[in-house]
């Protein structure tokens, strides 16, 4: 085997299942069961409504939810992560199903799923941690929002309006309300979100959703209530996989939906295992062995009519608060909702659309941290604007848009504060063994300036008007040593402001250049202007004294006038020298 196919099968087999998480798997398996079957409990509604969201029907959630959910349980990268349809991806989804139908979405989704594996195959989920606060806290009460309007038409008890933007459903959707009022999907839909935020308040512990479900569709059975629309027949069982929707020729025009939805997988599993691992103590997730697991789960769940999966926050929360120890408890999770699939499926579909409804609208609110949000938009003023940003763009735009908005506007706010910090002062010259009178001479020709911070594009142009004003002195020093770093940038601004000096008479010394700021003065040919006689100065002294002798030469001062320098003391580095 060649070096580059063995580092290709060594790539491929850390991706894979090991020792470690079958050790795992046999460390506490009552445990696990026992969180399994809870978080399949709460997740079984969450699965229903999200599918009917999607505009696939409560089947594809379901499927979504048995499928990728195992799938994502054995190679993810977490532990404790539970996969499957969620509210996020349900707002991205719509819209494709409005333009390119449910074979579109199923497509799109064996696309993303693709593009997931490649991404862990490149080792990308390591990048997840630059995910600035603010963007992810806008990102989450924008979803909040979508997802609370989504359900306006089922908790009002009318047709879902056509459209794709959530507003402008939404108030279709009221306006259709208004004519032919709908009292009893309201009351369920209200009922059922009261039930799960008062329960989740009084006993956290206890899945109140189903409790609460269960309750509406007995109501609605008993009452004969023929307002409550129920979800209809589903099947008894998965389809068998197929590739029947796949169209080779709208590739090309669904890669760019393909791509949205798998840098929004990427985004919200990765963020759910980081949430996972908070809960925890000693738990650490794999990044790229996650978006590997969510690769396959996605690539998996449109052959049995699935939509596009993720990891989902809610019910890995569930799952860590119930004493899951390891990812026996998603695997089960999964399997239960295959049991109800194949055993209970006439029983499911008898239950009320509102109510489904109201158990979206209550998760909507309780995705809302009101705490965090607050101290978030207290830090400051930046983080808010950032904040509110994302979370408008959420709303009026998608979800990818607002992480892109997001992101461009933080790096450009981080940018601008780090530019901030770049500073160009004038020091006095150091005494050293001159008298009062001839320091002051040398003081009249000869300025040295301390660059302190980074010198890159941001900041670069500031520091050329700065230099470029300095009047009547023949020598400028640079004191360097303190530069944190330095782009190419950065490295033409300070030759472009050393030629025009030089033009002027004025020499341009530099000293405590460190070797990666060479290299990158080297590189646009600035560094023979900072040491025009090829004479490296590790220290300031040393470039002043070369500073007076350039004086003597040219006949400024004599050597009569200034005494000559005894040579400097050695010290261990330029960054250690304090301003006289």
């Amino acid at each position: 085997m060649t070096s580059g196919a063995r580092r290709v099968w060594t790539r491929i087999t850390s991706l894979l299942p090991g020792h470690d998480d079958l050790a795992d798997v046999r460390r506490d398996p009552r445990r696990d069961l026992l969180a399994g079957l809870t978080v399949a409990i709460v997740a079984l509604p969450l699965a229903l409504g999200f599918g009917v969201s999607s505009g696939l029907g409560a089947e594809a959630g379901l499927a979504t939810a048995v499928v990728a959910g195992s799938l994502a349980a054995v190679f993810g990268g977490s532990n404790l992560q539970v996969s499957g349809p969620t509210g996020a991806m349900t707002v991205v989804l719509v819209p494709i199903v409005g333009t390119y139908g449910p074979t579109g979405v199923l497509t799109v989704g064996l696309m993303a799923g693709v593009l997931l594996v490649a991404l862990a195959a490149m080792r990308a989920g390591k990048y997840m941690q630059y995910m600035p606060a603010p963007v992810v806290e806008g990102f989450t009460l924008g979803i909040a929002c979508v997802i609370g309007l989504q359900q306006i038409p089922n908790a009002l008890g009318v047709p879902k309006p056509e459209g794709d933007r959530v507003l402008v459903v939404t108030w279709r959707a009221v306006e259709e309300f208004a004519h032919a009022p709908n009292w009893t999907a309201v009351g369920l839909a209200v009922a059922v979100a009261a039930v799960m935020l008062a329960g989740a308040r009084w006993r956290p512990t206890v899945p109140f959703s189903i409790v609460a479900v269960i309750a509406a569709t007995v109501v609605a059975q008993l009452a004969h209530l023929d307002a409550a629309q129920p979800i209809g027949d589903l099947p008894s069982g998965l389809p068998a996989p197929t590739l029947a929707f796949l169209d080779p020729g709208a590739l090309g025009s669904l890669l760019a939906p393909a791509v949205a939805v798998a840098a929004l997988a990427a985004l919200e599993s990765l963020l759910s295992a980081s949430v996972a691992d908070g809960m925890t103590v000693g738990q650490r997730h794999d990044p790229d062995r996650e978006l590997f697991g969510q690769g396959l789960a996605n690539i998996a769940s449109p052959l049995f009519g699935g939509v596009p999966a993720t990891g989902a926050i809610a019910r890995t929360a569930v799952n860590v608060r119930t004493g899951a120890a390891s990812r026996l408890a998603s695997l089960t999770h999964a399997a239960v909702l295959a049991v109800i699939v194949f055993a209970a499926a006439p029983l499911v579909s008898t239950i009320p659309l509102a109510a489904l409804a109201g158990v979206l609208l209550a998760t909507a609110i309780r995705m809302v941290e009101v705490g965090s949000l607050r101290a978030m938009a207290r830090a400051t003023r930046s983080d808010a604007l950032i904040l509110v940003l994302t979370a408008v763009a959420t709303l009026a735009l998608d979800l990818v848009y607002a992480v892109i908005i997001g992101l461009v506007v933080a790096g450009a706010l981080a940018l601008r504060a780090v530019a901030q910090q770049a500073r160009l002062d004038q020091v006095p010259l150091d005494r050293g063994d001159h008298t009062a009178e001839e320091h002051a001479l040398l003081a009249e020709h000869i300025v040295a300036y301390r660059l302190d911070g980074p010198l890159f594009f941001a900041a670069a142009h500031r520091f050329l008007l700065e230099l470029t004003e300095v009047a009547d002195v023949r020598v400028i020093v640079l004191r360097m040593a303190r530069v944190s770093t330095m782009d190419a940038t950065g490295a033409l601004v300070l030759k472009d402001a050393v030629e025009k000096l030089t033009r002027r008479g004025i020499l341009v010394l530099a000293s405590g250049i460190r070797p990666g700021q060479r290299q990158v003065l080297d590189s646009v040919a600035a560094l023979e202007l900072l040491q025009p006689d090829g004479r490296e100065y590790a220290t300031t002294p040393e470039a002043i004294r070369a500073a007076r002798d350039h004086l003597e030469l040219t006949g400024i001062l004599s050597a009569d006038t200034v005494p000559q320098q005894p040579a400097p003391k050695p010290l261990p580095s330029e960054s250690q020298e304090e301003p006289a």
